[in-house]
């Protein structure tokens, strides 16, 4: 199903579609013939990408708007502007933000800096686009990234996990809510698919992923990012219409087998958590500098 012109005539927005995943799922999007648009709050890496794509794939195009989607109102005005130069076909929420943390070291602001993007601004995206699709009788698609977590839970990620299976209940209820409307919504829950930013944070300690994921994993292996492209781009297209209110794991069969992605952490002690504190404080660093 994934010839050139799959997508001709669509235009898709990515949020972290920058770099990572959201930048694996653009460019397939594109090489499928979609125009899109990506967003996220380092407006120099967004242009970056999206000239580097627009290069590999002339007559594409591909617009990048910088945007703290943690703020409604600065939500409201990014998708108002994109809908001033034509209408948006469908939503891919992937911007997400984690680390891992014993949860009684937590302070509310740690909480409320993972929450705030996943949870509050995937709801701020979703909405501000579908209240225009509903106004113009327009079909869409939405497609919202979140982790096997949202069905089991994991300990030392659990602002992610709340934030996640609150986006996972999101996409059931608006997916009845708004079908009516040509509207519908579907989750990926992906296992382990390793990429700079989120892997220093979700693997401070360096362990091998091929040592970490062989026993612990049916398929013995990481995803692939294609991998998780090609299900994006399967959910996105009109041709599978009828799938509405899912939410489908691409794990290797790793999230049923009986344990969780951070359950060998059980073992750590004290000194462990030091060091992975620090280790996550100095990525936060040198990402802070690199935004400046």
């Amino acid at each position: 199903m994934f010839r050139s012109d799959l997508f001709a005539g669509k235009r898709f927005l990515i949020t972290g579609g920058g770099t990572g995943l959201g930048r694996i799922m653009l460019e397939r999007f594109v090489e499928l013939g979609a125009d899109c648009v990506i967003c996220g709050r380092r407006g120099g890496v967004l242009e970056a990408t999206a000239k580097e794509v627009m290069a590999k794939h002339p007559g594409r195009r591909v617009d990048a708007f910088p945007v703290d989607i943690r703020v409604a109102t600065a939500v409201e005005e990014m998708i108002e502007q994109i809908w001033a130069t034509g209408p948006l076909d469908g939503l891919v929420n992937n911007a997400a933000g984690n680390f891992i943390s014993q949860t009684k070291d937590l302070s509310p602001r740690a909480f409320d800096a993972i929450a705030n993007i996943v949870l509050h601004g995937t709801f701020y995206m979703t909405n501000a686009c579908g209240k225009r699709w509903i106004a113009e009788k327009r079909k869409a698609s939405v497609i919202s990234i979140l982790t096997t977590w949202v069905w089991t839970g994991s300990p030392f990620v659990v602002p992610s996990a709340m934030s996640k299976a609150g986006v996972a209940v999101m996409t059931q209820s608006l997916a009845v809510e708004w079908g009516r409307y040509g509207i519908r919504l579907n989750a990926i829950a992906p296992g382990p698919f390793p990429t700079e930013g989120a892997w220093a944070r979700l693997n401070p300690m360096k362990d091998d992923d091929g040592d970490r994921y062989r026993a612990r994993n049916p398929m013995g292996r990481v995803g692939k990012p294609g991998e998780l492209a090609n299900m994006a781009a399967f959910l996105m297209s009109d041709e599978v219409e009828y799938i509405n209110g899912e939410v489908i794991a691409i794990d290797g069969g790793m999230g049923i087998m009986g344990n969780g992605t951070f359950s060998n952490m059980m073992a750590y002690g004290e000194d462990d958590w030091r060091r992975i504190r620090e280790q996550i404080q100095s990525t936060n660093a040198t990402d802070k500098a690199k935004r400046t």
